[in-house]
């Protein structure tokens, strides 16, 4: 019966952003709501400019909506479901205030890092209060092992720096069609799996109604891209990726699981340090993926590339945890 709502979620969540698409994406080009292209970015992007963007809020609204439908049918809505759904709507609204400044207001940069920062710990600190009062260990396990060290109150600074990083990881690597899209499926696939042979079927449940939500978006975000996700979508994405690490004690399993936007945020890390240390670039261009694309790989290549990289990094975070 849960194996069947697992799969109920999955199709309910793929519909509903597919049906949503059709009826949003032409809404959002009536509205103008048009990527703006970074001149610095590569010159092959520039034709990108216009294609509607905020197209994560159909991700979130079929995260939300199926989430809650299906746990509700088997009666499993609890402080974790609350807690997911709430970092996915607050790391939401952080993108889309973000999007909206960029293509309302013309500013192509959003909010500050300092708001974005700022607001992405607020919503961090929310949760980190409400789970520890609901029961939620301070202790981080080594992967595959009976190992564990409590942290006490300095598990709540390596909360927020879970959540803040990945939000912002998975943030740095939406920059090509379908790379967010398809690796968030892939990683939130794996956590769905964990989550489920350690019994926590409300958190298994949400993981795939994210994995059929970013999937039927793909439908419309494979390239050449109909409708981007924004920061709207990444943002949520990054962070209810990060808080699933949290309820699972999957903590450092994330780094493996989540290996792409690790490594694209690392490509920036190192570009930067290197320019400002050497003056040299590493990469032709960061994040990695633009990297690929200026050394002559198609965008698809690039894409398709990541995403099997992304899979075989679910594949050895799975097998760590559950079968190792």
């Amino acid at each position: 019966m849960l194996e069947q709502g697992l799969l109920f979620t999955l199709i309910l969540s793929f519909l509903i952003t597919v049906l949503l698409s059709p009826i949003f994406i032409p809404f959002l080009r009536r509205l103008k709501f048009g990527q703006s292209i970074r001149d610095e970015g590569p010159k092959s992007h520039q034709k990108k400019t216009g294609t509607p963007t905020m197209g994560g809020i159909m991700i979130v609204l079929s995260i939300v909506a199926s989430t809650l439908i299906l746990a509700g049918q088997f009666h499993s809505i609890n402080v974790e479901i609350w807690m997911l759904i709430f970092v996915t709507l607050g790391f939401g609204l952080l993108g889309f205030l973000d999007d909206f400044i960029k293509v309302v207001k013309k500013r192509n940069l959003g909010l500050t890092s300092k708001q974005k920062f700022l607001g992405q710990v607020f919503i961090s600190t929310i949760v980190y209060f409400v789970l520890v009062q609901h029961g939620l260990p301070t202790d981080i396990t080594v992967p595959g092992t009976n190992l564990s060290v409590e942290l006490g109150w300095l598990y709540f600074p390596l909360m927020i720096i879970i959540l803040v990083g990945a939000s912002n990881a998975v943030n740095l690597t939406d920059g090509l069609d379908g790379l967010v899209a398809g690796t968030s499926a892939i990683a939130f696939g794996a956590f769905a799996i964990i989550a489920y042979s350690l019994s926590m079927y409300s958190v298994s449940l949400f993981s795939i109604a994210v994995v059929g939500a970013v999937l039927g978006f793909l439908v419309f975000n494979a390239h050449p891209a109909k409708v981007f996700m924004g920061d709207t979508g990444s943002l949520a994405l990054g962070g209810a990726i990060g808080l699933i690490a949290i309820l699972t004690k999957m903590e450092l399993l994330l780094v493996i699981i989540g290996g792409v936007f690790v490594i694209e945020t690392l490509s920036v890390i190192i570009q930067v340090v290197s320019f400002k240390t050497t003056g040299k670039r590493i990469f032709k261009m960061s994040p990695l993926h633009h990297h690929y694309e200026l050394s002559g790989w198609s965008e698809w290549r690039v894409v398709v590339t990541f995403w099997l990289v992304g899979f075989l990094f679910a594949i050895i975070g799975v097998y760590i945890e559950v079968w190792l």
